[in-house]
């Protein structure tokens, strides 16, 4: 039998784990969420060179309770192209789900493990992302994606936090509405470690990450 000073240690560590569940989860709404902001970040449409947006069929869980707004780009000269993806939403869901969990559930095979990268933006500043390497082979096809995904709270900068839900979760008496952008483009064929991305790939990335930021900053 738990005596008493045992019986008060377990109940307040129910009680805390029970208030950060409920903030993550936004069961109390410590801030109201910037409408205006949130939809002007999901029509926004990354402009590249001459590669042109076609938008992508998303459906978030309703359980999720987040929103996701997808593109994909191709190049009309070169044919080159890649994906956009938008997701905002309450921080406990956003801030998990991450694509190294999600693609391998929907069938791919991890090659490279998400490891940080920071890029430098156009226009000044720089995107500090995770990035990572999938493929899925079918009978008739194979798919091999490079992915890079990093959170924005509407301030500052882009984040890439070592444990997201705790981070963004010590942060939600002022935090609303969590942001997350996915770049994917395709990965060449090969038995590199990790090839280099070219100059046009880092390009559109940097130019993805540069506009959205530049979006919350209006």
């Amino acid at each position: 039998m738990l005596k008493t000073p045992a019986l008060v240690v377990v109940a307040v560590l129910v009680v805390a784990g029970a208030v950060v569940h409920g903030a993550a989860i936004q069961r109390w709404t410590f801030v109201e969420p910037d409408q205006t902001q949130n939809d002007r970040m999901h029509a926004l449409e990354v402009r590249f060179e001459d590669w042109q947006p076609t938008p992508i069929p998303t459906e978030m869980p309703t359980n999720e309770r987040s929103v996701a707004t997808s593109h994909r780009y191709q190049s009309a000269s070169t044919g080159r192209g890649g994906a956009v993806t938008m997701i905002s939403g309450i921080p406990g869901s956003v801030s998990t789900h991450t694509p190294d969990v999600c693609y391998p559930g929907s069938g791919y095979k991890t090659l490279r493990a998400p490891k940080k990268e920071t890029a430098e933006l156009p226009g000044g500043g720089t995107a500090t992302y995770y990035v990572a390497d999938f493929e899925k082979t079918t009978a008739t096809r194979q798919d091999r994606v490079r992915v890079r995904w990093a959170w924005h709270t509407g301030e500052g900068a882009w984040e890439a936090p070592d444990n997201p839900r705790w981070q963004f979760a010590a942060r939600l008496a002022r935090v609303a509405v969590l942001y997350k952008v996915y770049v994917v483009t395709p990965l060449a064929d090969g038995d590199d470690e990790r090839p280099e991305d070219d100059a046009t790939t880092r390009a559109f990335v940097a130019a993805a990450f540069a506009q959205y930021a530049a979006g919350f900053a209006r």
